[in-house]
């Protein structure tokens, strides 16, 4: 049986999650990837059990994790726990509904409150788990009315199966609609989690951070490496068992010497505070207050390792962003 790290939690910052009592480990670990049934299971608990030594409490899901995209990712995840159902109530799980997940009209993406409820019911049994800690609606539904979202989500909670509810690839205005639904219900709605990185700034554009900060709601920010381009894998071209090597990723294309450029001009900055490519860029996400936190991926346990000493180096000088804002 796995026994954890005595001291993992002086290894790592925790950040309360918006105004709730919810605190949340300033890096967070997303099993979107290489938790599917295609991996190594020994490298997947490697990496769980190599995350949690670092202080690294909060495990990220979806219904559709993994590969194949039916659930393996939870599956894998529920395997883990066995050997860490002693560390339950030191963990935060969270996972998600909305996009295609099973055949037919009620699994295809949506937020109609009978796919929101079957597909928990369906997550709580694949992980052997009572209940998640933060549910999410992962993209919003323009054809069913966000009072039915928000009310499915709200009787998650009402029911034991989740203790919070969140929502993910939202914009500020649908955001807004339904934090003012979620306020009327009292439902203990904490979080949204878009994608951001120094590459993919919509979220400024767009004011989101800005209404979560005036809004008491936690940022929990997914791709902040920007599928990869934020490490050091593409400072001397594209290696062919890279994802853009692989051809599995959708910005791929955007990958042109101009980019390369970049890239390792950041590179250059991020060497000159002592950290990684990778580090700087997570620590740069970290340095906008609405962030909570970032959600990172790995294929092998070093990656975790390397992700999370991010937090060792999150201040900038004004000089440091004055150059990084003059690239991005």
């Amino acid at each position: 049986m796995y026994i954890a790290n005595e001291k993992r939690y002086d290894k790592m910052i925790y950040r309360r999650c918006g105004k709730s009592g919810l605190k949340l480990p300033a890096v967070s670990l997303g099993l979107w990837k290489n938790f599917g049934h295609k991996g190594c299971f020994a490298n997947m608990e490697e990496m769980v059990h190599t995350a949690f030594d670092l202080g690294i409490t909060h495990f990220d899901l979806a219904n559709n994790y993994g590969n194949p995209f039916n659930g393996s990712a939870e599956e894998n995840f529920g395997r883990i726990l066995v050997g860490m159902r002693q560390y339950r109530d030191e963990l935060c799980i969270s996972t998600k509904a909305g996009y295609e997940m099973w055949a037919g009209p009620y699994g295809d993406r949506n937020g109609s409150r009978k796919y929101l409820t079957a597909s928990l019911d369906q997550s709580l049994k694949r992980m052997g788990l009572e209940y998640v800690d933060i549910f999410y609606h992962h993209i919003f539904d323009p054809d069913t009315p966000l009072e039915e979202t928000a009310l499915a989500l709200d009787n998650a909670v009402r029911q034991g199966k989740a203790l919070y509810v969140g929502i993910s690839n939202y914009n500020s205005a649908q955001t807004a609609e339904i934090t003012k639904i979620f306020r009327e219900l009292h439902t203990p709605f904490i979080v949204n989690q878009p994608s951001y990185s120094m590459l993919n700034r919509w979220i400024e554009d767009d004011s989101l951070d800005k209404y979560a900060c005036e809004n008491g709601i936690g940022l929990a920010v997914f791709s902040p490496l920007y599928q990869g381009f934020l490490t050091n894998r593409y400072l001397n071209g594209v290696p062919e068992d890279s994802r853009v090597g692989r051809g599995d990723t959708w910005i791929g294309d955007q990958l042109d010497d101009k980019m390369v450029e970049r890239l390792n001009a950041l590179n250059k900055i991020a060497e000159s505070r002592g950290q990684t490519l990778s580090q700087m860029a997570l620590s740069w996400v970290l340095h906008n207050p609405a962030v909570t936190t970032v959600l990172t991926g790995a294929g092998r346990p070093a990656q975790i390792i390397e992700n999370a000493a991010c937090i060792d180096k999150l201040d900038f000088t004004d000089e440091e962003i004055g150059k990084i804002k003059e690239l991005i």
